[in-house]
C-alpha cells in the first residue's frame, strides 16, 4: 500500500529521505505543471515554475505540520509561486529570445474552446481564478482550496460561483 503524503513528507523534513521526496515529487510533479500550464500557457515556464516549487517544498521542509493535508500545502506553495511570477513579469516584462508569435502555445496544441474558455479564465479577478484553477483544473475540494489559500470553505464556494458566473458572461452564457 501507498505511504501517505504526510508521512513522507514527515520522513523527509525529519531526516532529508530522499526516496520519500523523489516519491511525493513522482506523485506531483505532473499535476503541479499542468496547474502552471494552465495559469501561463506556457510549457517551459510552466516546468520551470514547478521546479520552483519543489525547491521551496525542500526550503520549507520543516515547517510542514503533519497534521495537516500535504497536498493543500503543496498547492499553497504552488500559488504563492504563481503569483510571485506574475508580479516579477510585470514590474520586468522579459523580451523572448527569439522573434516569434506571441503566444507561446501553438494553436493545434488544444482545441479551439480550451483557448478561448483559458482566455477567459485569464480575464478573471486573481482571487476567482485560483479557485478555478485549483478546483477544476487541480481537482482539489473545496476545504482543500480553503486550506490552501488560507480562507473558509465557503468562501472558496462562493469565489468559484462568482467566476463560473463570471465565465458564463464572458462566454456569451455558453456552459462552462
Amino acid at each position: 500500500m501507498d505511504e501517505p503524503d504526510e508521512t513522507l513528507m514527515a520522513r523527509y523534513a525529519a531526516g532529508g529521505d530522499r526516496a520519500a521526496f523523489h516519491t511525493l515529487f513522482e506523485r506531483y510533479a505532473a499535476r503541479i505543471t499542468a496547474y502552471f500550464r494552465r495559469a501561463t500557457g506556457d510549457a517551459v515556464v510552466a516546468s520551470d515554475l514547478a521546479q520552483t516549487t519543489f525547491l521551496h517544498v525542500h526550503r520549507a521542509r520543516r515547517d510542514f505540520d503533519t497534521s495537516r493535508s500535504f497536498r493543500p500545502w503543496l498547492f499553497a506553495i504552488a500559488s504563492n509561486v504563481r503569483r510571485e511570477h506574475w508580479r516579477r513579469i510585470q514590474r520586468k516584462p522579459e523580451a523572448p529570445l527569439e522573434a516569434g508569435p506571441e503566444s507561446s502555445v501553438p494553436p493545434q496544441a488544444s482545441t479551439a474552446s480550451d483557448r478561448l474558455v483559458r482566455r477567459a479564465v485569464e480575464q478573471l479577478p486573481d482571487n476567482q481564478r485560483e479557485v478555478i484553477l485549483l478546483r477544476w483544473y487541480s481537482e482539489l475540494s473545496f476545504p482543500e482550496i480553503a486550506q490552501t489559500l488560507g480562507i473558509k470553505t465557503t468562501a472558496a464556494k462562493v469565489r468559484s460561483h462568482r467566476a463560473i458566473k463570471a465565465l458564463r458572461a464572458l462566454l456569451g452564457g455558453t456552459d462552462v
